[in-house]
């Protein structure tokens, strides 16, 4: 059950994540992807709650932080349910 490191997420799988978490951020999905894209995460901090907005920025900034939530069986499970199941 070992995925390699490198594996791409869908395309599919990447709008469906697009969608969940711009519902929650309150913000278009087409928007959260220019901003995602560009480096730039703005709109999204303002939709934020302070401690989330700061949780978010510590996280961008460590590597091994954002490879720790990945890894996550939370993490795995909604990459599944938002995949349909699929690898």
């Amino acid at each position: 059950m070992n995925e390699p490191k490198n594996s791409q997420i869908s395309p599919q799988n990447l709008n469906g994540l697009l969608e969940v978490v711009s519902k929650k951020l309150g913000m278009p999905p087409e928007q959260l992807r220019r901003e995602l894209e560009s480096g730039k995460f703005d709109g999204a901090l303002r939709n934020m709650s302070g401690a989330d907005a700061q949780k978010f920025q510590q996280a961008i900034r460590n590597p091994q932080i954002v490879e720790k939530l990945m890894s996550a069986p939370q993490a795995k499970a909604l990459y599944e349910k938002l995949s349909g199941g699929k690898k």
